[in-house]
């Protein structure tokens, strides 16, 4: 099975705490580097992680809080030191680039690659960015800011060779790929054998979700129905649910109750308020609703 895994590099909100660090995600597809997400300290993060800087070549931000943002343009700084040359794309609202192009004009002038902006729309849902291996839709939320979380998909992959078969009915080497892509092989004496004898299916596509930051949607269990993993927010235990209505952020139950009515494999919470010292009371109320329910943590490693 192709490596699908995400990195947990920082779990925390916005008050800084020794326990954890500004929000920020890695999705490793396949060998290719997808980050979520840029707070403070996400570099020396990503150090500790073992990831390689050079497969990192599109981050995506979910909203311009600092928090999830500031680690920007220290990262960009820290690539152009290393002598990058691959370009780095940056999807966001067009706002955060009317914010770093001065920042980058300033400290990052004569930089060995090029930083891209993709700007969308975070109040619509829409593919912002599509490649043989995976789509990115955007997941519209409501928080104080205009933000949006990130829908991936894998793509699925070409049936497996059934070697057996292959070697029985003699089927040239270069039928492999297209027998693989669902041909079936027709032989000379016009003898068709069927696809479904020659190869095994392929592993269902797999697909994670991120909400963070937003109040209570239920409306976002539509969109993100069945993944085998629904990152949410869960910056408040209930007792505290009036904060989050104020401040536009979601309790752990909540998050449970957008799982569970998404039917969804597991549920990752993070994103937790500083006030909390121990989170296993927002784990217990979360899995209270939805069982399968995991704390998030630095330098955690989940593989789909």
């Amino acid at each position: 099975m192709e490596k699908f895994e995400i990195h947990i590099l920082g779990c925390g909100s916005a008050l800084p705490t020794t326990r954890h660090q500004a929000t920020s995600q890695v999705i490793n597809l396949r060998e290719k580097l997808f980050m979520i997400d840029c707070g403070e300290g996400t570099q020396v993060q990503l150090r500790r992680s073992r990831l390689k800087f050079s497969r990192l070549n599109h981050i995506f931000i979910s909203h311009l809080h600092g928090d999830h943002c500031f680690g920007l343009i220290g990262l960009i700084s820290t690539f152009g030191m290393l002598e990058r040359t691959a370009d780095l794309h940056i999807h966001c609202h067009a706002d955060l680039q009317r914010l770093l192009t001065p920042q980058l004009e300033f400290f990052c002038q004569g930089m060995s690659y090029k930083v891209i902006f993709h700007p969308f729309n975070p109040g619509e849902r829409q593919v912002i960015y599509d490649d043989r291996s995976v789509s990115v839709e955007t997941i519209p939320l409501r928080h104080r800011l205009p933000t949006c979380g990130f829908l991936f998909r894998e793509k699925p992959t070409p049936n497996h060779i059934n070697r057996e078969m292959i070697d029985f009915y003699q089927i040239p080497v270069w039928m492999m790929n297209r027998i693989k892509n669902g041909e079936d092989y027709v032989k000379e004496d016009g003898t068709v054998i069927p696809n479904d004898r020659l190869t095994f299916p392929s592993d269902p596509p797999r697909s994670y979700a991120y909400c963070s930051d937003t109040t209570y949607l239920p409306r976002i269990a539509e969109q993100v129905k069945g993944v085998d993993l629904l990152f949410h927010e869960a910056t408040f235990a209930e007792s505290e649910v009036v904060r989050a209505r104020q401040t536009l952020h979601s309790t752990a139950r909540e998050a449970a109750q957008i799982a569970k009515a998404a039917g969804v494999k597991r549920l990752l919470i993070g994103h937790y308020s500083a006030r909390y010292e121990d989170e296993t009371l927002l784990l217990k109320e979360a899995q209270e609703v939805f069982p399968e329910t995991l704390l998030a943590f630095e330098n955690q490693k989940l593989t789909l």
